[in-house]
Parts: C-alpha cells; structure tokens; sequence
C-alpha cells in the first residue's frame, strides 16, 4: 500500500533540509500548491507535502515513521479523517484512539513538534463530519494540539489576512523570511487556498 508515494517521499526526504512545517492528509491534500501559496502569502518557513490518496488513521502512524519523521519537523497539520467516515460512523472510540495514537507517534520522535489538527470541509453539512469535527477539536485540546477549522467562515477571513500581510510586506516593514504565521492562520492558507 502506498508503494509510489513511499518511494517519491522518502526520495524527496534526501534532498530536503530538517525542520519547517508538514502537511500530513489525504487525497484532497496531494495537490496544495506549496510554492504558489508560500510566495503569495510570503510563508518563509520550509513547507513539505506529505500526502497520501485515502489515508486513514489506522495506517498513519506506520506511515509518518517511514515519510516524515526523518524531517524533523518543528510543526505538523493534520488532516487526516476523510477516509475514515466509515469507521467514525461505526466505531467512533476506535476513530479516537488511533487518531490519539497517531500523535503519540510523533510526539515519540520529537516532543516539541506543534501538532495542528485540522478539521474536514463540510460544505455538505454532513452530520457525521460534523460530529467527526467535535472529536477531533476534543482530541486536539485534549492533547495539546492546535486546533485549526477550515470551515467555509474563515475563508473570508483568510482573503483579508492576505491584503493585510501584501500591504505590510510591500511597505516594507516586514521582511518575508521573519513573518511568521499563527499555525492556525497557515492551516487557513494551505487548505483554504490548496
């Protein structure tokens, strides 16, 4: 399973430098333009992409020991789930205790990695992603993780922080390799915009 994707990633993990922020998440997730949002939003962190088509949270953990944890990153977003409404629907303690899992996984290799849970769009008002989304901002604030929800209301609030950050940027108060993003506002980019 994930053969290809093990193979690119763990090539790409060679020629990349440690640290920065990782995206962890599915099939929805593969395609985030990093390097048009990272010049758009003047990001200067490193940013990787770590995907995977259908991921669930059962194989996770497998999966970040073997694709990310050589990174060494300072941050990880989570947004893993979408191939989980199944078993949520069916076994939604199970769904809990991987996901917590998951993040003791990497918490086991780097103690001080901020991890952000991000939640799953529901622009079809689904029930159970909604209540999917009440477990996971439970398990982030029961975890200590940054919750981050990228629900349809922060979209506009995302365009705003974009004319604000162009505006600081181009009158030159703020330099592109020191602004640093709240964790949540960069989740707001990456999935939003991606």
């Amino acid at each position: 399973m994930f053969k290809n994707e093990i193979t690119k990633y763990k090539a790409l993990n060679e020629l990349a430098e440690q640290g920065g922020s990782v995206i962890f998440g599915g099939s929805d997730d593969i395609e985030i333009p990093l390097c048009e949002l990272k010049q758009a939003f003047s990001l200067g962190s490193n940013l990787y992409n770590r995907s995977f088509p259908e991921i669930s949270v059962s194989c996770a953990k497998e999966i970040y020991d073997i694709c990310i944890a050589d990174l060494c990153p300072d941050n990880v977003l989570l947004h893993i789930g979408a191939a989980d409404i199944k078993l949520f629907g069916e076994n939604k303690q199970q769904f809990d205790s991987e996901y917590r899992e998951l993040i003791a996984g990497i918490r086991k290799h780097d103690k001080k990695c901020n991890i952000v849970i991000v939640s799953l769009k529901n622009s079809s008002d689904s029930a159970v992603i909604s209540d999917m989304n009440k477990h996971l901002r439970y398990i982030a604030e029961t975890e200590h993780c940054e919750f981050a929800d990228i629900g349809v209301k922060h979209i506009q609030r995302l365009r705003e922080n974009k004319d604000v950050l162009s505006f600081v940027y181009s009158a030159g108060f703020v330099h592109p390799l020191s602004n640093k993003l709240p964790l949540y506002d960069l989740a707001d980019v990456l999935f939003c915009c991606g």
